[in-house]
């Protein structure tokens, strides 16, 4: 049977018209996939240039895009008082209504930059999905994840890497470990 496809008889069974189509879209893939290395190339080109993109990259859950997409798109921290304001322009807080000393919190509020917040929720998932024992934070998500569900648990985990990225950005400092905690 592996000889069969091999020897492309399995594209002359085909007619003259799919098999036509089908090399367009072989093509049209391999122009994209020739494109996309471009861009990437690029992007890791201008982010070096950054020294925050270095700092950024040893975040666990933070990669190449994410990384370039925050030095892009939010800049000069400093706009931003603290870590938790950073979460919250990104929309990774827990919309609240409080009302007669009783505080109410609902889902995330999904205000602030969709493309930062997805990325930085795919970052936590991966963190949680692939726990690594060396480090801190692992005990964290495990307790969390003993408590509340998986989703509630990776935009936690997404919302404190957004107050870690405040932080290394703000600070100028590399990121260890010991930020995961506090």
């Amino acid at each position: 049977m592996g000889n069969f496809i091999r020897s492309g008889a399995f594209e002359e069974m085909l007619p003259a018209s799919v098999r036509c189509h089908s090399m367009r879209l072989s093509k049209r893939l391999r122009l994209l996939d020739n494109e996309i290395n471009e861009l990437e190339q690029e992007i890791s080109r201008h982010s070096v240039e950054d020294e925050n993109y270095e700092r950024l990259m040893k975040i666990p859950g933070v990669g190449t895009l994410t990384a370039s997409a925050l030095v892009a798109t939010v800049g000069n921290v400093s706009s931003f008082k603290n870590g938790r304001q950073l979460a919250a322009w990104l929309g990774l807080v827990p919309r609240q209504h409080s009302s007669g000393g009783k505080q109410q919190l609902y889902g995330i509020s999904k205000r602030g930059d969709v493309y930062l917040r997805t990325l930085l929720i795919h970052g936590a998932r991966a963190m949680v999905r692939h726990l690594n024992p060396r480090r801190p934070i692992s005990s964290w998500i495990r307790r969390l994840l003993s408590r509340a569900h998986k989703n509630k648990v990776i935009v936690a985990v997404a919302n404190k890497i957004a107050r870690i990225v405040w932080a290394v950005m703000h600070k100028k400092v590399d990121y260890d470990d010991i930020h995961l905690i506090r």
